[in-house]
């Protein structure tokens, strides 16, 4: 049986020209970066070539990327070492939103329990977040704006430039969570005033294990780890010299193939979308346009999302109903609940993110499977509306 890979949001496969990228770093140049000798200053150099890689397709500047184990370190290091560097000569309030992702999410919970003030300011329907709310929400103790720039579950991009304008304006550091958009839309730390940024390099066909973050020069921040003088001291520990070679490489080949990829798959999208939607009591989650192009996410009323997971998985095909930090909880999504739905409907929520290597076909071959389970998961539903009327 076929395999049909539409969870690109939780991990992208890693691309050959990747993998033969990285081998020379395991086999040949293994020396650690740090070493003066000829190998490790060979390492070096295919550091510097990654980091110079990364800060292009942001617009920034090469001293101004840190690499770190992956999105969540960059998350946790930007929102923490922050709000701890500037918590004595400033103030202690930080501002974000109910919709981001657990890295972020339950970073400012720990503020939140270690004496910092948080304010979350809402999103509509669509969980966009309106900037005039997050202007509102600034205070003159206000340290932090963190606010990621489209949604890992339903996809809707946000006004990071809108917003950011206002931050520098105010005087307020604006951090991005970026990991579902790097690589996959344009991202523009200068024209978005952007002060850090987060990303993962397997959310664009790079190994896991390794990600960056953008630090505007100026931003104060107090690194979290400690125990050498890599990354400029900011995050040391041993260079993971293959993962950041692969970084490199999967970067560039996503910022060059951009613009033909994410037409490609929101035709893709479109499509899905629209096939969805004929079958009876299913709702789009997230922005009608304003989304990301491969994110498709519906509510399918009446059914367990994870009862649709386990069915389409027996006809090859692999999805998720939500984030993949979250697939082991009974809890419905909170980012769900946050632009309004109810329990039961949030608990019967699919995601399908598409990738480089769908075709319609496998599109299409989703829409034809999709309604027999559906239909089928209905019958044997208490709550199927059918079932009750039977009952009585």
């Amino acid at each position: 049986m076929k395999s049909i890979y539409m969870d690109h949001a939780a991990t992208t496969p890693v691309d050959p020209r990747v993998l033969e990228a990285m081998l020379p770093t395991l086999t040949q140049v293994y020396g650690n970066a740090s070493s003066v000798h000829h190998i490790g200053q060979e390492a070096r150099k295919l550091v510097e070539e990654a980091r110079e890689k990364v800060a292009t397709a942001l617009n920034a500047k090469p001293g101004e990327i840190y690499f770190t184990a992956g999105g969540t370190e960059a998350d946790n290091l930007a929102v923490l070492g922050v709000a701890e560097a500037l918590k004595e000569k400033k103030g202690r309030h930080v501002i974000t939103t109910g919709i981001e992702h657990h890295a972020i999410f339950d970073s400012f919970l720990w503020l939140k329990e270690n004496g910092y003030e948080v304010t979350e300011v809402p999103v509509d329907e669509y969980g966009r977040v309106n900037p005039l709310d997050v202007e509102k929400a600034i205070r003159s103790d206000t340290i932090l704006v963190s606010i990621m720039h489209a949604n890992n579950e339903i996809g809707t991009i946000q006004p990071i430039a809108e917003i950011g304008a206002i931050t520098r304006a105010k005087g307020v550091y604006f951090h991005v969570d970026a990991v579902q958009t790097v690589g996959h839309i344009p991202v523009d730390v200068q024209s978005m005033n952007i002060d850090l940024l987060s990303l993962a390099a397997h959310k664009f066909y790079g190994p896991k294990g390794v990600g960056a973050l953008f630090l505007r020069r100026g931003v104060r921040i107090k690194q979290h780890l400690h125990g050498g003088a890599q990354e400029r001291g900011l995050r040391p520990g041993t260079e993971n010299v293959p993962g950041i070679v692969g970084m490199g490489k999967a970067i560039e080949i996503a910022i060059a193939t951009m613009r033909e990829e994410a037409e490609k798959e929101r035709a893709l999208r479109d499509k899905l979308i629209a096939g969805l939607l004929q079958i009876s009591d299913v709702r789009l989650n997230g922005h009608p346009t304003e989304r990301l192009p491969g994110n498709v996410n519906v509510s399918i009323s009446y059914i367990e999302g994870e009862s649709i997971l386990l069915s389409l998985d027996l006809q090859g095909i692999c999805a998720s109903s939500g984030s993949a930090c979250t697939s082991g909880s009974l809890e419905p999504s909170h980012v769900l609940l946050n632009i309004g739905l109810d329990h039961p409907t949030a608990h019967g929520s699919l995601r399908l993110t598409l990738g480089r290597q769908n075709t319609m076909d496998e599109v299409d071959y989703v829409l034809n499977v999709l309604p027999e389970i559906v239909q089928r998961l209905r019958q044997m539903s208490p709550i199927w509306p059918a079932n009750l009327i039977q009952e009585k």
